[in-house]
């Protein structure tokens, strides 16, 4: 086998230390730009949501069925709400890497200060103004001295009724404001402890659901919401239509104009770019149908949001997933989107390589030979340089040189490709011999 072996076409030694430097070189360039690029997001994100039983803790839960999905585990954290989620992100020490925040929470400016990225806005949370039928509430400045319940501090309610409430010129001081957190408000509601409540969130929250269909509790009818959307960039006109709750009991019994703010995904700008993605494909796939407020493919979207879009989530709500991720597993994608820059220099680099390596494979191989050339014209050599009187001492050493020269010459492995350059050197050792003997004998 050894045998077999050593006579081959093709030798792997000499290809291997013919493009083992420089395919450690490429490895380790390889290596490093893919530190430097980190093509692949964390394996673990932190979510703050928002209130247990809100629109926001459900939407949380289906993000993380979402994220699973690509093996992506999810800790959510529950919360006051938007202005208490803005607090954390906005927070260094704290560990929360994306939440929901409610538009109109903050500047432009400011959010771009912070270091803050939204990824999109995701559905509209009108303000619902739950009140106790008997109160009559036709126009707001009869809250005056009535019982409300504006949300906790960190909901970020309170800071969006108090405009509210200015807005129509109304101190917030003659309002009796209580802060209680949306169930414990609920069920003051339903005792008569309080005489109203404000809510801001999807429809989908449990006890928006609930009040909806609650007898003696009624919704109140922003009838100037187009105006408050015109005064209040981030606030929308929205309409809650006429049986939407509940077709067989005419539920609601009209059209309900209603004041909407938009909840947005913010995160933090250095959230790796691949998650970005991933989120942003979670929230097409959780909001992208048609809802109470919108139809079908309004959302998400770039708009109404205060905080500055991720280019990644723009671009992907504007022309849809990336062409290799509808072809591809979303890894194989992602990895090939993300070091396609590697991709394409190994490409550059490895074109001229190819054209390099095989003559260099030949000299190596070749190498092996012609260095017994070098010997063999000093055996030579030595032989012309001493006087013709005096080389009959010398020439029986150049011919035991000679020998050895060729017992080595004999053990070398070469590829039969090259046998003819082996055999040629044969040949010359041969010649070189026959020339040794010839001037050794003309000298006697």
């Amino acid at each position: 086998m050894k045998k077999i072996l050593k006579f081959t076409s093709f030798s792997l030694r000499d290809l291997f230390v013919t493009i083992g430097p420089l395919a450690i070189l490429i490895a380790a360039a390889c290596y490093f730009a893919y530190k430097l690029i980190n093509p692949f997001p964390p394996s673990q994100v932190v979510f703050s949501t928002g209130q247990d039983s809100s629109a926001y803790a459900e939407f949380g839960k289906k993000y993380a069925k979402e994220l699973s999905k690509f093996g992506i585990t999810t800790i959510l954290k529950s919360s006051q709400g938007s202005e208490e989620n803005l607090r954390l992100l906005n927070d260094e020490d704290s560990d929360i890497d994306i939440a929901f925040v409610q538009s109109g929470s903050t500047q432009h400016a400011d959010a771009e200060r912070s270091g803050l990225i939204s990824i999109g806005s995701l559905f509209y949370e009108p303000v619902w103004l739950f009140y106790r039928e008997n109160t009559q509430l036709k126009n707001l400045t009869q809250l005056k001295k009535m019982k409300v319940n504006v949300g906790t501090d960190g909901s970020g309610v309170p800071k969006l009724f108090n405009a509210i409430l200015e807005a129509n010129d109304i101190d917030i001081a003659s309002v009796k404001t209580s802060k209680l957190a949306d169930t414990p408000a609920t069920v003051e509601l339903l005792a008569g402890r309080i005489d109203a409540l404000v809510f801001s969130s999807a429809p989908d929250g449990l006890l928006i659901q609930m009040l909806l269909r609650t007898p003696g509790i009624k919704l109140f009818d922003f009838s100037q919401a187009e105006a408050y959307s015109r005064r209040f960039p981030y606030l929308s006109h929205v309409v809650l239509p006429r049986g939407i709750v509940d077709f067989s009991r005419d539920m609601p019994v009209k059209n309900y104009h209603l004041i909407a703010p938009t909840a947005t995904l913010v995160a933090r700008e250095d959230l790796h770019p691949a998650l970005v993605d991933l989120i942003a494909q979670a929230a097409v796939s959780i909001h992208g149908g048609a809802g109470w407020f919108n139809k079908k493919g309004e959302f998400p979207n770039g708009s109404y949001t205060e905080i500055p879009v991720a280019p990644q989530a723009e671009k992907f709500y504007r022309d849809g997933a990336p062409l290799l991720q509808r072809y591809f597993p979303f890894w194989v994608a992602n990895f090939v989107e993300r070091m396609w820059i590697v991709i394409v220099a190994l490409g550059a680099l490895i074109i001229p390589l190819s054209r390099i390596l095989p003559p260099l494979y030949v000299w190596k191989v070749r190498s092996r030979v012609y260095r017994w050339y070098g010997q063999l014209r000093s055996v030579e050599q030595t032989i012309e340089d001493v006087p013709p009187e005096k080389r009959a001492e010398v020439y029986p050493e150049q011919l035991r040189r000679l020998r050895e020269i060729e017992d080595r010459v004999n053990q070398i492995s070469i590829p039969l490709s090259f046998a003819d350059e082996l055999y040629r050197l044969r040949s010359h050792i041969n010649f070189v011999r026959k020339r040794i003997v010839w001037l050794g004998e003309s000298q006697s």
